[in-house]
């Protein structure tokens, strides 16, 4: 069953065929859920079957009666324009019981009763590691933007470099392959082209090897000098003190630089450093 929005001029037929039809006429319209059409008026509903009854017995009465005094639109076309689907309204909320009427009744008073003593009464503030543990030291575990920002610019500095560095040992290798290839490919133009192919692939081959090997030899004495440069012993220098006392600052003859025998100049790294 399709239900339609009422339209003025469908108002109008249902009054019309009331008038003409009768009351018992018009109940028989209202049999099987059929919506009611006693009050009719825009906006209520009416189901699709009614509307073509209503349009087949005011067409008919037409007929008949030619000259009615009182015209109504009968053609179901007519009496569709402007209609819509019809969409009920949703059913009521259902009321409350009266339980939980009372049970949200409490327990807004017992929120109520919390906020009033929370007012009254504040929780403390929540301590932080360096007031629960006043011993520690704290700043060990600070964090340190300046640092780790710096750290993270040497990160992606080397980054880039290891990036380039491979990138150009890749293109270095391949024009080095490509190259060889070709020189052997043209020195033996006189050869057959199955020998010249062959020719040229093991002559590429080897050179690739080649580079290869050199690459892992020059990374093998990059870890050993990097293994060597660990093991040496790191001797700290301090170049100047100062010695600040109340407003005057008084500043202490330099140290001198602690003599090391000539033979484990090489083997000793220096650094420099002030001292406050």
């Amino acid at each position: 069953m399709v239900l339609l929005t009422m339209t003025p001029s469908i108002v109008a037929a249902v009054q019309r065929y009331e008038a003409l039809a009768g009351a018992e006429q018009t109940q028989k319209l209202q049999l099987d859920g059929e919506p009611q059409l006693s009050d009719p008026a825009p906006g209520k509903p009416i189901s699709h079957a009614q509307l073509i009854d209503i349009s087949d017995f005011l067409k008919a009465r037409a007929a008949q009666h030619d000259d009615d005094s009182e015209p109504a639109p009968s053609s179901l076309n007519d009496l569709l324009r402007g209609s819509k689907i019809y969409v009920p309204p949703p059913p009521p909320k259902p009321e409350p019981s009266n339980e939980y009427k009372e049970l949200m009744a409490r327990l807004r008073k017992e929120e109520e009763a919390r906020a009033y003593e929370r007012m009254l009464n504040p929780p403390p503030p929540t301590e932080t590691f360096s007031q629960r543990f006043p011993a520690s030291n704290a700043d060990l575990f600070a964090p340190h933007p300046m640092d780790s920002f710096a750290s993270k610019d040497e990160d992606d500095e080397v980054t880039y470099a290891d990036i380039n560095r491979q990138l150009a040992l890749i293109i270095n290798v391949l024009v080095s392959i490509i190259a060889c290839s070709v020189a052997i490919w043209i020195a033996a133009r006189y050869w057959s082209t199955p020998a010249r192919l062959a020719l040229s692939m093991t002559g590429s081959g080897v050179v690739a090897v080649a580079e290869v090997a050199i690459y892992l030899g020059y990374l093998r004495r990059i870890k050993e000098a990097k293994v060597e440069e660990k093991k040496k012993p790191e001797i700290k220098e301090i170049a100047e003190t100062w010695v600040i006392e109340g407003s005057g600052e008084k500043k202490s003859v330099a140290i001198q630089k602690t003599g090391i025998a000539s033979g484990e100049a090489d083997t000793v790294r220096h650094r420099k450093g002030k001292q406050k």
